[in-house]
């Protein structure tokens, strides 16, 4: 094997900001990624092999945690200290905010994470037909006054500002944080409902719906396509199956057929619904007919067209893995885990606690920072099979020379483990 080797302060300080998002990743690199992804299983599709997803292949530790006690003045009567005891917002190019209030039993990793969404579907994807600038989408959400709610309990009428607050509400016990409990069991009992009730908020607030209601929005060609796979897949069977008429009537009558519909293809999309044990095909409760990328392309492609245009193929928000995780996360798709039909499209995590805990990369380009305990990482090969450099603040970085694994950049990791030794850092 290669000996880790202290390189240069020039080239530590050019790897810093690489780290931090100082640096592109050139197109081949990206598809090369991607095509990696297609080759696990089960098949992944690579949304769009033109493409080159310049912002969010840079790799960054660095997290926006900033939460008030404050609520600003001017949302409302119905936010204020009695009813909220947190705030957050996401700022917006013009100058404006997306606001994030919050209940006393929310914690503040979900509120975070909840954040970390709401910025990954404002995060600009180079190349896509309708995401290359969502700094429009963003700003119309600002001027149309979008505030998501999060509140205590669950959307089961108890909590009595459900009918009071004009926001996007989202429920303590479906808000998941990786590595929690909820997340690792897959526990659809406290599904993870943040990716779709938050991309309701964009679509209602910065997309725009059109028809009667709603706000204006930015991208009314984007959601004439919306509109058509949406038509397409109600008339074909391919979405609302096992779905009461008069709940469809009710999404009709409300205009809300084009969210319900786009909500349920991101969730296969990102992976939400591959280990949902009581349909084996069907994602969304079993009301959508991909259950994985692989079943959208083939099944629904106006759908899956739809994920190209304007989400990225990975989550590029950097996760914060919960303090409560004791043992291994992965980043790899492992049939064996079925946390990882979802966590497999992460690329950049941060281990929260004390801990001892490993992680298995993926091929992504990962981007791992340890928590206080002893770390490990893990990776597929012999160790033999990687070159290794380590810089003078001690960020290591693990490249596999196979391409399985891709470039591995490392801070506060204690352990590498490979198919044939663990080493120290």
């Amino acid at each position: 094997m290669k000996k880790l080797i202290l390189i240069s302060t020039a080239v530590a300080i050019t790897l810093g900001l690489s780290a931090c998002g100082g640096g592109n990743s050139s197109k081949e690199d990206i598809e090369k990624a991607l095509k990696k992804i297609q080759n696990q299983e089960p098949k992944i599709i690579n949304p769009n092999d033109k493409k080159s997803d310049t912002q969010t292949s840079k790799p960054t530790h660095k997290i926006d945690t900033t939460i008030s006690t404050t609520i600003p003045s001017n949302l409302g009567t119905v936010y204020n200290s009695t009813n909220f005891n947190r705030y957050t917002s996401v700022k917006t190019p013009n100058g404006g905010s997306i606001h994030i209030v919050a209940q006393d039993k929310i914690s503040d990793e979900q509120i975070i994470r909840c954040k970390n969404i709401l910025k990954h579907y404002l995060t600009d994807y180079p190349g896509s037909k309708y995401g290359a600038d969502k700094s429009a989408i963003a700003n119309k959400m600002a001027q149309n006054g979008a505030i998501l709610v999060l509140l205590n309990g669950q959307d089961d009428g108890n909590n009595p500002l459900s009918t009071q607050v004009t926001g996007q509400p989202l429920y303590q016990n479906e808000i998941q944080v990786e590595g929690g409990t909820w997340y690792m069991n897959q526990n659809y009992e406290h599904r993870d409902a943040a990716y779709e009730e938050i991309l309701h908020l964009v679509h209602d607030y910065g997309i725009g719906v059109d028809g009667v209601g709603g706000h204006p929005g930015a991208a009314p060609e984007y959601q004439a396509k919306i509109r058509e796979a949406q038509q397409n897949a109600l008339t074909s069977s391919l979405w609302a199956m096992e779905t009461e008429s008069s709940q469809i009537n009710e999404w009709r009558n409300e205009n809300s057929l084009t969210q319900e519909y786009l909500a349920s293809v991101v969730d296969s999309y990102y992976g939400l619904w591959g280990a949902y044990t009581k349909s084996q095909t069907n994602g969304m409760w079993g009301m959508y007919i991909g259950k994985t990328r692989e079943d959208m392309q083939l099944d629904d492609p106006l759908g899956y067209a739809l994920m190209e245009m304007f989400f990225h193929p990975y989550i590029t928000y950097n996760a914060r893995i919960s303090a409560s995780l004791n043992g291994e996360f992965s980043l790899k798709y492992d049939s064996n885990k079925p946390y990882t039909n979802h966590s497999r499209y992460l690329k950049d995590i941060t281990l929260l606690g004390t801990n001892n805990n490993n992680v298995v990369v993926n091929e992504l380009d990962n981007n791992i920072a340890g928590n206080s305990g002893v770390n490990t990482v893990i990776f597929s090969g012999n160790s033999s099979e990687y070159d290794m450099s380590k810089s003078s603040d001690g960020t290591a970085i693990i490249i596999d020379k196979l391409e399985r694994d891709g470039k591995n950049i490392l801070h506060s990791i204690e352990k590498l483990q490979f198919a044939d030794k663990t080493i120290d850092i």
